[in-house]
Protein backbone atom coordinates (compact mmCIF):
# COMPACT_ATOMS: atom_id res chain seq x y z
CA UNK A 1 0.00 0.00 0.00
CA UNK A 2 0.93 3.66 -0.39
CA UNK A 3 0.94 5.14 3.13
CA UNK A 4 0.56 8.85 3.80
CA UNK A 5 -1.47 11.49 5.56
CA UNK A 6 -3.60 14.56 5.23
CA UNK A 7 -1.14 17.45 4.84
CA UNK A 8 -1.29 21.23 5.00
CA UNK A 9 -1.07 23.44 1.91
CA UNK A 10 -0.60 26.62 3.91
CA UNK A 11 1.48 29.02 1.85
CA UNK A 12 0.69 27.34 -1.45
CA UNK A 13 -0.58 24.08 -2.94
CA UNK A 14 2.92 22.86 -3.81
CA UNK A 15 3.77 22.79 -0.08
CA UNK A 16 1.70 19.62 0.10
CA UNK A 17 4.65 17.71 -1.34
CA UNK A 18 7.20 19.38 0.93
CA UNK A 19 5.11 18.54 3.98
CA UNK A 20 4.48 14.98 2.80
CA UNK A 21 8.18 14.40 2.24
CA UNK A 22 9.01 15.70 5.71
CA UNK A 23 6.84 13.05 7.37
CA UNK A 24 8.01 10.24 5.10
CA UNK A 25 4.73 9.82 3.22
CA UNK A 26 4.28 7.76 0.04
CA UNK A 27 1.03 9.59 -0.81
CA UNK A 28 -0.80 12.69 0.34
CA UNK A 29 -4.29 14.09 0.80
CA UNK A 30 -5.18 17.77 1.06
CA UNK A 31 -7.92 20.38 0.72
CA UNK A 32 -7.77 22.79 -2.20
CA UNK A 33 -9.66 25.32 -0.07
CA UNK A 34 -10.84 25.72 3.53
CA UNK A 35 -12.85 22.70 4.59
CA UNK A 36 -15.09 24.86 6.80
CA UNK A 37 -15.94 27.77 4.45
CA UNK A 38 -18.18 28.02 1.41
CA UNK A 39 -16.22 30.73 -0.39
CA UNK A 40 -12.84 29.99 -1.88
CA UNK A 41 -10.29 31.88 -3.88
CA UNK A 42 -10.10 30.43 -7.40
CA UNK A 43 -6.97 28.46 -8.21
CA UNK A 44 -4.96 30.55 -10.66
CA UNK A 45 -3.57 28.91 -13.76
CA UNK A 46 -0.10 29.77 -12.47
CA UNK A 47 -0.70 27.93 -9.19
CA UNK A 48 -2.33 24.99 -10.96
CA UNK A 49 0.62 24.65 -13.31
CA UNK A 50 3.09 24.91 -10.43
CA UNK A 51 1.25 22.10 -8.63
CA UNK A 52 1.31 19.88 -11.73
CA UNK A 53 5.03 20.48 -12.21
CA UNK A 54 5.77 19.72 -8.57
CA UNK A 55 3.62 16.59 -8.72
CA UNK A 56 5.65 15.47 -11.74
CA UNK A 57 8.89 16.01 -9.78
CA UNK A 58 7.62 13.78 -6.97
CA UNK A 59 5.81 11.32 -9.25
CA UNK A 60 8.17 8.45 -8.44
CA UNK A 61 7.93 8.80 -4.66
CA UNK A 62 4.64 10.46 -3.62
CA UNK A 63 1.60 9.08 -5.42
CA UNK A 64 -1.32 8.64 -5.99
CA UNK A 65 -2.62 11.84 -4.42
CA UNK A 66 -6.11 12.71 -3.26
CA UNK A 67 -8.21 15.81 -2.59
CA UNK A 68 -10.76 15.88 0.24
CA UNK A 69 -13.87 17.98 -0.41
CA UNK A 70 -15.08 20.46 2.19
CA UNK A 71 -17.25 19.40 5.13
CA UNK A 72 -20.06 21.92 4.64
CA UNK A 73 -21.71 20.27 1.66
CA UNK A 74 -24.89 18.35 2.42
CA UNK A 75 -26.77 17.10 -0.61
CA UNK A 76 -29.14 15.27 1.74
CA UNK A 77 -30.44 18.56 3.13
CA UNK A 78 -34.20 19.23 2.89
CA UNK A 79 -33.46 23.00 2.79
CA UNK A 80 -33.48 24.09 -0.84
CA UNK A 81 -30.97 26.90 -0.44
CA UNK A 82 -28.53 24.66 1.47
CA UNK A 83 -28.94 21.93 -1.14
CA UNK A 84 -28.24 24.33 -4.03
CA UNK A 85 -25.24 25.79 -2.24
CA UNK A 86 -23.94 22.26 -1.62
CA UNK A 87 -24.49 21.31 -5.24
CA UNK A 88 -22.60 24.30 -6.63
CA UNK A 89 -19.83 23.72 -4.10
CA UNK A 90 -19.52 20.11 -5.28
CA UNK A 91 -19.24 21.16 -8.92
CA UNK A 92 -16.53 23.65 -7.92
CA UNK A 93 -14.66 21.02 -5.90
CA UNK A 94 -14.69 18.57 -8.84
CA UNK A 95 -13.38 21.21 -11.23
CA UNK A 96 -10.63 22.25 -8.80
CA UNK A 97 -9.41 18.65 -8.60
CA UNK A 98 -9.25 18.49 -12.39
CA UNK A 99 -7.52 21.86 -12.54
CA UNK A 100 -4.56 20.59 -10.49
CA UNK A 101 -4.38 17.38 -12.53
CA UNK A 102 -5.59 14.88 -9.93
CA UNK A 103 -8.30 12.21 -10.18
CA UNK A 104 -9.49 11.13 -6.73
CA UNK A 105 -11.77 13.30 -4.57
CA UNK A 106 -13.17 12.10 -1.24
CA UNK A 107 -16.52 13.45 -0.05
CA UNK A 108 -18.90 12.77 2.83
CA UNK A 109 -22.22 11.59 1.38
CA UNK A 110 -24.42 13.85 3.53
CA UNK A 111 -27.11 13.84 6.24
CA UNK A 112 -30.85 13.42 5.91
CA UNK A 113 -31.65 15.95 8.67
CA UNK A 114 -34.55 13.87 10.08
CA UNK A 115 -36.29 13.46 6.71
CA UNK A 116 -35.43 9.74 6.66
CA UNK A 117 -32.68 7.67 5.09
CA UNK A 118 -34.52 6.92 1.84
CA UNK A 119 -35.30 10.58 1.20
CA UNK A 120 -31.78 11.68 2.07
CA UNK A 121 -30.10 9.06 -0.12
CA UNK A 122 -32.32 9.94 -3.07
CA UNK A 123 -31.42 13.64 -2.78
CA UNK A 124 -27.70 12.85 -2.52
CA UNK A 125 -27.83 10.61 -5.58
CA UNK A 126 -29.70 13.28 -7.50
CA UNK A 127 -27.10 15.92 -6.67
CA UNK A 128 -24.02 13.85 -7.46
CA UNK A 129 -25.56 12.51 -10.68
CA UNK A 130 -26.27 16.06 -11.81
CA UNK A 131 -22.79 17.26 -10.79
CA UNK A 132 -21.08 14.49 -12.73
CA UNK A 133 -23.14 15.37 -15.81
CA UNK A 134 -22.23 19.05 -15.46
CA UNK A 135 -18.51 18.25 -15.18
CA UNK A 136 -18.44 15.54 -17.86
CA UNK A 137 -16.41 17.79 -20.17
CA UNK A 138 -14.44 19.86 -17.65
CA UNK A 139 -13.40 17.02 -15.31
CA UNK A 140 -14.07 13.68 -17.04
CA UNK A 141 -11.38 11.76 -15.13
CA UNK A 142 -12.25 12.91 -11.61
CA UNK A 143 -13.61 10.08 -9.44
CA UNK A 144 -15.85 10.91 -6.47
CA UNK A 145 -14.93 8.60 -3.59
CA UNK A 146 -17.88 8.34 -1.20
CA UNK A 147 -16.53 8.01 2.32
CA UNK A 148 -17.77 5.32 4.67
CA UNK A 149 -19.23 7.11 7.68
CA UNK A 150 -19.60 6.35 11.39
CA UNK A 151 -23.33 7.13 11.53
CA UNK A 152 -23.36 10.06 13.97
CA UNK A 153 -26.60 12.00 14.04
CA UNK A 154 -28.39 11.68 10.69
CA UNK A 155 -25.21 11.05 8.67
CA UNK A 156 -25.66 8.63 5.78
CA UNK A 157 -23.07 6.21 4.44
CA UNK A 158 -22.54 4.19 7.62
CA UNK A 159 -24.18 1.13 6.10
CA UNK A 160 -22.64 -0.55 3.08
CA UNK A 161 -26.17 -0.63 1.66
CA UNK A 162 -26.25 3.18 1.67
CA UNK A 163 -23.19 3.36 -0.55
CA UNK A 164 -24.48 0.59 -2.80
CA UNK A 165 -27.70 2.56 -3.29
CA UNK A 166 -25.79 5.74 -4.12
CA UNK A 167 -23.45 4.03 -6.57
CA UNK A 168 -26.40 2.46 -8.36
CA UNK A 169 -28.55 5.59 -8.52
CA UNK A 170 -25.77 8.07 -9.30
CA UNK A 171 -25.13 6.07 -12.46
CA UNK A 172 -21.62 7.47 -12.62
CA UNK A 173 -19.84 4.30 -13.69
CA UNK A 174 -16.06 4.65 -13.22
CA UNK A 175 -16.46 8.19 -11.86
CA UNK A 176 -17.85 6.92 -8.52
CA UNK A 177 -15.89 4.93 -5.95
CA UNK A 178 -15.48 4.51 -2.19
CA UNK A 179 -13.05 5.79 0.43
CA UNK A 180 -12.87 3.19 3.21
CA UNK A 181 -12.37 4.87 6.61
CA UNK A 182 -11.31 2.31 9.22
CA UNK A 183 -12.55 4.26 12.27
CA UNK A 184 -15.90 5.00 10.66
CA UNK A 185 -16.51 1.46 9.45
CA UNK A 186 -15.59 0.05 12.86
CA UNK A 187 -17.79 2.32 14.95
CA UNK A 188 -20.60 1.85 12.41
CA UNK A 189 -20.60 -1.79 13.49
CA UNK A 190 -18.29 -3.68 11.11
CA UNK A 191 -15.54 -5.50 13.00
CA UNK A 192 -11.99 -5.39 11.59
CA UNK A 193 -9.95 -6.16 14.74
CA UNK A 194 -8.80 -9.66 13.81
CA UNK A 195 -8.04 -11.50 10.59
CA UNK A 196 -11.29 -13.45 10.88
CA UNK A 197 -13.36 -10.31 11.51
CA UNK A 198 -11.55 -8.41 8.75
CA UNK A 199 -12.16 -11.19 6.23
CA UNK A 200 -15.85 -11.28 7.12
CA UNK A 201 -16.26 -7.50 6.82
CA UNK A 202 -14.44 -7.31 3.49
CA UNK A 203 -16.52 -10.22 2.19
CA UNK A 204 -19.66 -8.33 3.21
CA UNK A 205 -18.41 -5.18 1.49
CA UNK A 206 -17.71 -7.20 -1.63
CA UNK A 207 -21.17 -8.77 -1.53
CA UNK A 208 -23.02 -5.49 -1.06
CA UNK A 209 -20.85 -3.03 -3.02
CA UNK A 210 -17.90 -4.75 -4.67
CA UNK A 211 -14.26 -4.43 -3.58
CA UNK A 212 -13.33 -2.93 -6.94
CA UNK A 213 -15.11 0.27 -5.86
CA UNK A 214 -12.53 0.96 -3.11
CA UNK A 215 -10.15 3.60 -4.47
CA UNK A 216 -8.49 4.84 -1.27
CA UNK A 217 -8.46 4.48 2.51
CA UNK A 218 -8.42 6.62 5.64
CA UNK A 219 -6.38 4.89 8.32
CA UNK A 220 -7.59 5.94 11.75
CA UNK A 221 -7.81 3.98 14.97
CA UNK A 222 -10.90 4.69 17.10
CA UNK A 223 -11.40 6.26 20.51
CA UNK A 224 -14.77 4.47 20.70
CA UNK A 225 -15.74 0.82 20.58
CA UNK A 226 -17.43 -1.26 17.91
CA UNK A 227 -20.90 -0.12 16.89
CA UNK A 228 -20.96 3.07 18.98
CA UNK A 229 -21.45 5.26 15.89
CA UNK A 230 -19.01 7.82 17.28
CA UNK A 231 -16.36 9.50 15.14
CA UNK A 232 -13.20 10.18 17.11
CA UNK A 233 -9.85 9.22 15.65
CA UNK A 234 -6.98 7.72 17.66
CA UNK A 235 -3.33 6.97 16.88
CA UNK A 236 -2.67 3.68 15.07
CA UNK A 237 -2.69 0.77 17.53
CA UNK A 238 -3.77 2.96 20.45
CA UNK A 239 -7.54 2.68 20.01
CA UNK A 240 -10.24 0.03 19.98
CA UNK A 241 -9.25 -1.34 16.56
CA UNK A 242 -5.66 -2.10 17.53
CA UNK A 243 -2.56 -3.06 15.57
CA UNK A 244 -3.81 -6.45 14.39
CA UNK A 245 -6.66 -4.82 12.50
CA UNK A 246 -4.33 -2.53 10.57
CA UNK A 247 -1.95 -5.43 9.87
CA UNK A 248 -4.81 -7.06 7.96
CA UNK A 249 -5.03 -4.07 5.62
CA UNK A 250 -1.35 -3.41 4.97
CA UNK A 251 -0.67 -7.10 4.25
CA UNK A 252 -3.64 -7.60 1.93
CA UNK A 253 -2.29 -7.86 -1.65
CA UNK A 254 -5.59 -6.58 -3.00
CA UNK A 255 -4.65 -3.09 -1.80
CA UNK A 256 -1.24 -2.89 -3.46
CA UNK A 257 -0.72 0.69 -4.72
CA UNK A 258 -3.94 1.88 -3.04
CA UNK A 259 -3.37 5.13 -1.10
CA UNK A 260 -4.16 5.19 2.64
CA UNK A 261 -4.09 8.48 4.53
CA UNK A 262 -3.86 9.18 8.24
CA UNK A 263 -6.37 11.58 9.77
CA UNK A 264 -5.08 10.94 13.27
CA UNK A 265 -4.14 13.76 15.71
CA UNK A 266 -1.07 15.60 14.41
CA UNK A 267 0.70 15.97 17.75
CA UNK A 268 0.81 14.38 21.18
CA UNK A 269 1.84 16.19 24.35
CA UNK A 270 3.60 14.54 27.28
CA UNK A 271 3.24 15.40 30.96
CA UNK A 272 5.93 18.08 30.67
CA UNK A 273 4.23 19.83 27.76
CA UNK A 274 6.60 18.57 25.08
CA UNK A 275 4.89 17.91 21.75
CA UNK A 276 5.69 15.04 19.38
CA UNK A 277 4.81 15.15 15.68
CA UNK A 278 2.70 12.02 15.31
CA UNK A 279 2.32 11.47 11.55
CA UNK A 280 5.86 10.00 11.27
CA UNK A 281 5.17 7.84 14.36
CA UNK A 282 1.89 6.49 12.99
CA UNK A 283 3.40 5.83 9.56
CA UNK A 284 6.28 3.95 11.19
CA UNK A 285 3.79 1.90 13.22
CA UNK A 286 1.94 0.92 10.03
CA UNK A 287 5.15 -0.02 8.21
CA UNK A 288 6.28 -2.17 11.11
CA UNK A 289 3.13 -4.24 10.62
CA UNK A 290 4.07 -5.19 7.05
CA UNK A 291 5.24 -8.79 6.86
Amino acid sequence: MRLGAQVSVSGGLTNAFVNAQEIGADTLMFYTKSNRRWQAKPISEKDAQAFKETAAEYAATIYPNVVHANYLMNLGSPEEDKWEKSYHSLVDEINRVAQVGLKLMVMHPGSHMKTGEETGLAKIAQGIRRALAETADSAPEVVICLETMAGQGTNLGYKFEHLAYLIEHIEGGPRVGVCFDTCHVFTAGYDIRTQEAYDATMAEFDRVIGLDHIKCFHFNDSKYDLGTRRDRHEHIGKGFIGSEGFACFVNDPRWADHPAHLETPKTEEDDEGNKTEMDPVNLATLRELIK
